[in-house]
């Protein structure tokens, strides 16, 4: 695997949108109550406007964009806003190396944080075993935090 995850520019929200999309639609065979995703998860305006503002990154393969993430840096604390992955590329390892490689672009970050639907029991594990710990929730999802 020769993976990549580099900051998203305009031209790469189209393809962007259309995994995003898949991805979050997919949830519905892991719980969710109907196809959708997190607000703007299939907008074009909303990841060209993530990718202007530097939010938005893509995990690319041999140059090929295989995945995403939004990412907001606020003083040291990341917030992971959200990543996906295209649906063929799942339990491969790539939502690991996004998010371990999140993690090391922002070398002066002492905080992760989080958040992710109750009922997703897939992403509700990943994120535990990535080491996040879950600091509260409410009736529809879970926040996490990890600490250098």
């Amino acid at each position: 695997m020769s993976l990549q995850l580099l900051e998203a520019g305009t031209s790469d929200a189209l393809t962007l949108t259309g995994i995003s999309k898949r991805a979050f639609d997919s949830d519905i065979f892991v719980g969710a109550p109907s196809p959708g995703g997190p607000p703007g998860y299939m907008s074009l305006p909303f990841h060209t406007k993530m990718a202007r503002q530097g939010h938005l990154y893509k995990l690319t393969e041999e140059r090929l964009i295989v995945g995403g993430a939004i990412l907001f840096l606020e003083n040291d604390v990341l917030n992971v806003g959200r990543i996906f992955v295209a649906p063929e590329y799942f339990r491969k390892g790539y939502g690991i190396f996004i998010m371990r490689e999140a993690e090391n672009i922002f070398p002066e970050v002492n905080e992760f944080t989080l958040d992710t639907p109750v009922w997703n029991v897939r992403t509700n594990s990943f994120y535990s075993k990535l080491g996040y710990k879950e600091i509260k929730r409410d009736k529809e999802f879970v926040f996490y935090s990890k600490h250098r």
